[in-house]
């Protein structure tokens, strides 16, 4: 007797919970990968899983076209094969026949594109909540998030999560949980240090978020149980708007800030597997997307040391 399909996938998403402790998000991404999949290639057991049904479903992906955003890139097209790698994986520790997991490929994807910010564009955006008329409130809770970020290369998510109980600003680090799970340590740089105690100096309320709204709606929140704390998609918006006010004409996220985190690093001769941990990356091929930036510093110091004494013995 056949299994069924569905069910496996739903065994398959509580073994990432309850197992491999994987996140919601990651959950609800495979959850919605294989729906597709179960949906578009009509089978209705592991061993209707071929080559010629992954075939078909790559093309249709490769044609599947979205309202606003046209066809899906090469990155979410793997993303895709990637959830149903990861099931067949499952399926054949449970010994149970199906399409083997490696004969699936991803498709070529462009080399990764990076955007930090360096010298005096960093500072720019650094300074730009203190350049502009607005509460102090303000202006001491933006600097503090954009030293913060700059300080630890925090992804936004992370950032968003941080309760002020997280934090011990008589020392220069603390512990964050990032993707997987994975606890790492973090530092505060001085500048770092020194806004988020102006912020939360100016802080009278009790609200257990390190960063937190003060828009109208949160007034009226505040009688409520709801939390106050900023979304990454309003931190976002932060990073957007600072941006603009620094002059900035290339697109800044926050990403860019742990970009920006890990460039600095790097080019100040970090090695690459502490900024690996540093970042929280599981594999350092991740944190390889940031070698050609120290490979550039190796090329101005190469250039400006190489053969010094020789030419200086021309002159």
């Amino acid at each position: 007797m056949s299994e069924n399909v569905e069910q496996l996938v739903q065994d398959f998403l509580e073994h990432l919970e309850i197992e491999k402790g994987a996140s919601k998000l990651t959950i609800r991404n495979y959850r919605f990968y294989l729906k597709r999949f179960l949906q578009q290639s009509q089978v209705n057991s592991p061993s209707e899983i071929t080559l010629e049904k992954v075939r078909q479903w790559r093309l249709w992906l490769s044609r599947l076209k979205s309202p606003r955003q046209g066809n899906l890139s090469p990155a979410t097209q793997n993303y895709h094969l990637i959830a149903l790698r990861v099931f067949l994986k499952y399926l054949a520790k449970r010994d149970i026949k199906t399409l083997a997991p490696e004969k699936i490929d991803l498709a070529k994807t462009q080399e990764r594109q990076i955007s930090f910010l360096e010298g005096n564009d960093l500072e720019k955006l650094l300074q730009a909540p203190l350049e502009i008329k607005q509460k102090d409130i303000l202006k001491f809770r933006d600097k503090a998030i954009l030293e913060l970020f700059f300080s630890t290369g925090l992804r936004v998510s992370e950032l968003a999560n941080l309760k002020k109980e997280d934090i011990n600003l008589e020392k220069n680090e603390f512990s964050v949980q990032g993707k997987g799970s994975r606890w790492r340590i973090v530092f505060l740089s001085n500048q770092a240090r020194y806004w988020l105690k102006k912020y939360l100096s100016v802080r009278p309320d009790t609200e257990p978020n390190l960063f937190i709204r003060y828009d109208r709606a949160a007034k009226k929140q505040s009688s409520k149980k709801d939390s106050l704390g900023l979304t990454p998609r309003s931190i976002q918006r932060l990073i957007k708007k600072y941006s603009k006010i620094a002059g900035i004409t290339k697109k800044i996220t926050p990403h860019s800030m742990r970009h920006s985190y890990a460039t600095d690093l790097l080019s100040s001769g970090a090695d690459l597997r502490a900024v690996q941990e540093l970042l929280g990356h599981k594999n350092i091929t991740t944190t390889q997307i940031y070698t050609h930036i120290s490979d550039q510093h190796l090329k101005e110091v190469y250039q400006a040391f190489h053969g010094k004494q020789r030419r200086e013995q021309k002159t």
